[in-house]
């Protein structure tokens, strides 16, 4: 008995502290320094009346607006061609063609009257048959819902199990119709997540994925998922994914975001992720000087480039945060300042931080910083 004891009180304090730790606010209090002396501009930044939570970052060009526009039209009147065109025009770019597969995706979900149609007129096509079998796994988890498990009703959990296998053997199939495409694989690894597969059975799927795109990023963030404490994996082996990750990022990939991921999904969990930034500053530093070389219209790169932000300044890398508030601009509709009331005012406050700590700069880059 005296033995059981201090395991029962060492499980309730790690109890207490993790509950404690998951009401830790992300964003401290108004410094007074940033409410009373902090002027943006003087630190080449854009003025708090400039600032903008509607988005993370600028809007689409128009033309890919109006590109994406005229597929959904042409699809909802009944014609697929168009559709088909857009995802093709990719090509062997892996993560534009998975892009691209997901806006079919939405505009299916909404009518799937012209992929139906597709699918019957060209049979062999892997992309229609990747459309479909992505659109199964959406309507599955539509129906469970992004609650945890245990709050979830036993009638949904039901029925998103019932889907499950269908959208990956959909997926399968898909894969047999064009050996080269990654896009079913993508398909396959999330939906392995759902259906608790083993880590042998999961590391199977992920070698079928990586020999045919070893960087694809939205591949990489569904295994993350995977690999994540609230799935299969845990915090440990999370980071270690995360971290490989960051290791093989080619030169213009935003692949080494992937660490910064883990520090969110982290924080939204346990509030863990602002140490763990705290221990990792050399990869927060070879994270920056990845994301320097992805292309500036990258859809991926406005939320890293906020994630980056906040966790350099985590990490006590004023300057470094600093830096990222300024290629961030006017936008801050993002994790982590839309977990507060008050989004502008928490973005605001994090870069006045991150300010406090450097020297101002000259006032014509805040008028710079405000035209992005």
């Amino acid at each position: 008995m005296s033995a059981i004891l201090p395991a029962l009180l060492a499980g309730l304090i790690g109890f207490l502290i993790t509950e404690y730790r998951s009401r830790r606010p992300l964003h401290p209090p108004a410094d007074k320094w940033v409410r009373e002396k902090f002027v943006p501009v003087a630190y080449g930044l854009v003025p708090r009346e400039a600032l903008d939570a509607s988005r993370a970052g600028p809007p689409a060009p128009p033309y890919r607006l109006k590109e994406m526009q005229a597929v959904a039209q042409a699809a909802w009147a009944g014609d697929w061609r168009p559709a088909a065109a857009y995802v093709a025009a990719a090509g062997d770019d892996w993560d534009s063609r998975w892009s691209r597969t997901e806006v079919l995706q939405q505009i299916a979900d909404e009518d799937d009257a012209w992929l139906e149609a597709w699918r019957s007129e060209q049979p062999d096509n892997c992309d229609a048959a990747t459309v479909h079998a992505g659109l199964l796994l959406h309507r599955a988890w539509e129906i469970r819902g992004v609650e945890y498990a245990p709050m979830v009703p036993a009638e949904r959990m039901q029925q998103f199990q019932a889907l499950l296998p269908q959208a990956m053997n959909a997926a399968h199939a898909a894969a047999e119709l064009d050996p080269r495409n990654p896009g079913p694989w993508v398909v396959m690894i999330t939906a392995a997540r759902a259906m608790s597969y083993s880590h042998k059975q999961f590391r199977g799927l992920w070698e079928g994925l990586t020999a045919r795109a070893p960087h694809h990023y939205m591949g990489h963030c569904q295994a993350l998922q995977y690999w994540c404490g609230k799935w299969h994996g845990s915090d440990r082996r999370m980071l270690a994914f995360a971290r490989r990750a960051v290791g093989n990022a080619p030169a213009g990939s935003p692949l080494a975001g992937m660490f910064l991921h883990a520090l969110q999904e982290l924080d939204t969990r346990g509030g863990t992720g602002r140490e763990q930034a705290r221990k990792s500053r050399r990869t927060l530093a070879r994270i920056t000087q990845s994301l320097a070389q992805v292309d500036p219209d990258d859809e991926n790169l406005p939320q890293l480039r906020h994630l980056l932000a906040y966790y350099l300044l985590q990490a006590r890398r004023h300057e470094a945060a600093l830096e990222q508030f300024r290629l961030i601009g006017r936008w801050c509709g993002a994790f982590p300042w839309t977990e507060s009331d008050d989004p502008v005012a928490a973005f605001d406050n994090a870069r006045g931080r991150a300010a406090k700590r450097t020297k101002p700069q000259d006032h014509h880059k805040g008028a710079a910083a405000m035209r992005r």
